[in-house]
């Protein structure tokens, strides 16, 4: 397969990896020496840096931002995260990352992202996101269109 970096991967690809269950969203790239540690495996905050890139590009993708800052767009808080490093990646390893919201409420949602390479899960990070006015003044509720994008796209589930 002829792996393409920093493009959205189908669900065939995404199968074709080993990534079980595929995602609505998952893109590849390549470890990079500046990621490594003393150690000579990707240090830890990489992992958040990665998960951050493409939930920046899911979060564009949903329109619901297009992180302007001409006031119309909810600010997009992280209210907690929880990361689990599975398996080391090391130099020169070719990673998916892979994006899907898992649940939501009226003013926030859960994303669950993947890290995969190789066909092995590598670390998982869950977070909840909390949506607020562009000033920070108050919570922004959810458009109606992402919920339903949410349901039918990522097969997420409403929480009360």
């Amino acid at each position: 397969m002829d792996l393409r970096y920093h493009t959205p991967l189908s669900p065939e690809d995404q199968r074709a990896l080993g990534i079980d269950p595929v995602a609505p969203l998952a893109m590849a790239d390549q470890v990079r020496f500046s990621e490594l540690d003393a150690l000579q495996h990707v240090n830890n905050a990489v992992y958040m840096e990665w998960f951050e890139r493409l939930r920046v590009r899911y979060v564009q993708e949903c329109g619901l931002s297009r992180y302007r800052d001409d006031g119309s767009d909810p600010r997009i808080v992280i209210r907690s995260g929880t990361i689990h490093y599975r398996q080391e990646m090391l130099m020169d390893e070719t990673y998916v990352v892979t994006c899907a919201c898992a649940a939501f409420r009226n003013t926030s949602f859960t994303l669950a992202q993947r890290l995969w390479s190789g066909g092995t899960l590598r670390a998982t990070f869950d977070c909840v996101i909390v949506l607020l006015e562009h000033d920070g003044s108050a919570r922004f509720a959810l458009p109606e269109a992402l919920k339903t994008r949410f349901r039918e796209i990522d097969g997420a589930r409403p929480e009360t």
